[in-house]
């Protein structure tokens, strides 16, 4: 062959090549005709597993809607919808290493993240607080000092709950745990005096127990957590289609609707309701739709 052929052809192979590295997730979704959701295992009520083994919940629900949002974008008959189970740890690394399309959850948007993922329009905004056990008779963090507390590893709290401990010089005994399931276990069991983590989740997870008076949700609120659905950063053209489908959702009280049912009737597994009024914050939020959210980081 020709050097200067050689070269050409070389060339083309580069840019296919980078052509390929660099897809989005139109186009990988309208090859492979499957989008994969990233989703938790146990944040009740917005992605968890139901019975059966299914995930459901909340941000399920409003992730589901945008995969047929694609789908129509894309034109497609049918796309196939597949399951990955991530935790608090690795939940960003699946959505930034490509393993996932969106990871439908009880994620928070803040700048940080925003450096590795993108994110959507907030589905909810949360505060952190502790879950603690009723006949110990805790009422705010000062009382917790000396005392251990179970956190989630890889959650915004984590962070936050070191700088107060350090501040206030409560001398806290920190633990962070694999997921919300085992630092809930912990406080059931006595091997821990609280939890902290937002609150919604602390309530979802009070709700479940065998006897929920037996919790309490105590102390001033130590963060705010607006949570989002996650998805690739640099990908302006599935964002678009993202954020329109959010924007529709909020703006026809579609999202209204499914907020009303997970958070307001009763769900599975126990059919319990959380009966939680939409917060003021998200209902402002949801006037004025925006990916844009502030926060100390910024």
């Amino acid at each position: 062959m020709h050097p200067s052929f050689l070269r050409a052809a070389l060339a083309l192979a580069g840019l296919l090549a980078g052509a390929t590295a660099t897809a989005g997730q139109l186009d990988r979704i309208r090859e492979t005709q499957q989008i994969v959701l990233a989703h938790r295992e146990a944040s009740v009520p917005f992605s968890y597993v139901g019975p059966g083994g299914a995930p459901v919940g909340y941000a399920l629900d409003l992730c589901l809607k945008i995969v047929e949002a694609v789908r129509k974008e894309l034109g497609l008959r049918t796309l196939d919808v597949r399951y990955a189970p991530v935790s608090s740890a690795n939940r960003i690394a699946a959505i930034a290493e490509g393993r996932a399309a969106l990871e439908c959850g009880s994620t928070t948007n803040n700048a940080e993240r925003r450096r590795q993922v993108a994110f959507t329009i907030p589905h909810f905004i949360s505060t952190s607080r502790l879950l603690v056990r009723t006949a110990d008779n805790l009422a705010t963090l000062g009382d917790l000092a000396r005392k251990r507390v179970a956190v989630t590893a890889g959650t915004t709290t984590v962070p936050v709950l070191r700088r107060l401990d350090n501040e206030q010089d409560l001398k806290l005994q920190i633990t962070e745990m694999r997921d919300h399931a085992e630092a809930f276990a912990a406080l059931e069991g006595n091997r821990t005096d609280a939890f902290a983590l937002d609150d919604v989740l602390l309530y979802g997870l009070r709700a479940n127990a065998a006897d929920p008076k037996a919790f309490a949700v105590i102390g001033k609120p130590m963060t705010v957590e607006p949570y989002a659905i996650m998805l690739p950063k640099d990908d302006p053209a599935f964002k678009k289609v993202v954020d329109q489908e959010m924007r529709r959702l909020i703006q026809t009280g579609e999202a209204q609707r499914i907020y009303a049912r997970w958070f307001q009737q009763p769900i599975p597994p126990k059919n319990i309701t959380l009966d939680l009024p939409m917060p003021a914050l998200l209902r402002d939020a949801f006037r004025f739709p925006s990916d844009r959210v502030g926060d100390l980081s910024d």
